[in-house]
């Protein structure tokens, strides 16, 4: 049996935090996995930033509203989906993800939580577990699963490199040099072909 594992931000979807960003003029916002590798670190600064501008939950799901899945995004899943079982594992959060979930069909997805008070304010995020991606390839695996796994970040290639096979996809090209053991492409349609090729069930 093959499974499927994806990254949600930057493969399927938009980043939320970047255009958050670009909706607010918040730079430091922008960053992501791809700049700081540290997700503790990478959120701390997110919530600080949150509060120093008086944002919350509300706002940030306002953005989400207007948001859509990236072009071919949601052509693709349903190909995969057509082929193989398939997760989604994310660094977001189930009160950010759900509106796109809808745009995607909702696939299945495993991501974090956030706690919000009652004025929307973002107070704390509480992590699934540490290394999360990888940990749950590693327990697909254990129930006989064959994993190929697809992501862009730094934050993916413990998932990758957990996987029987690892695929870059949408990848900054400081990813793609520092981890030249994955295929690295940028098209859906190229995407298909590297889940082909690794799959011992529909080898191309």
């Amino acid at each position: 049996m093959e499974l499927a594992c994806l990254d949600l931000e930057g493969v399927l979807i938009p980043e939320i935090w970047i255009a958050f960003a670009e909706k607010t003029g918040i730079e430091e916002l922008k960053a992501t996995t791809r700049d700081i590798p540290d997700y503790d670190v990478l959120m701390k600064q997110r919530l600080r930033l949150l509060d120093q501008h008086g944002y919350g939950l509300p706002q940030i799901q306002e953005v989400i509203g207007e948001l859509d899945p990236l072009p071919g995004a949601r052509d693709f899943l349903d190909w995969l989906r057509e082929r193989f079982q398939v997760v989604i594992l994310s660094d977001t959060f189930y009160e950010f993800a759900m509106p796109l979930m809808k745009k995607l069909g909702f696939p299945a997805l495993l991501c974090h939580k956030l706690e919000v008070a009652e004025n929307g304010q973002i107070t704390n995020y509480l992590l699934r577990q540490r290394d999360p991606k990888r940990q749950s390839v590693r327990a697909f695996q254990l129930l006989n699963y064959r994993v190929i796994a697809a992501g862009d970040s730094y934050n993916d290639t413990t998932m990758l490199g957990q996987a029987e096979a690892g695929i870059l996809f949408h990848a900054p090209q400081n990813v793609i040099e520092e981890f030249p053991q994955f295929p690295a492409v940028h098209t859906f349609d190229d995407l298909k072909q590297e889940f082909l090729k690794a799959s011992a069930v529909h080898s191309a």
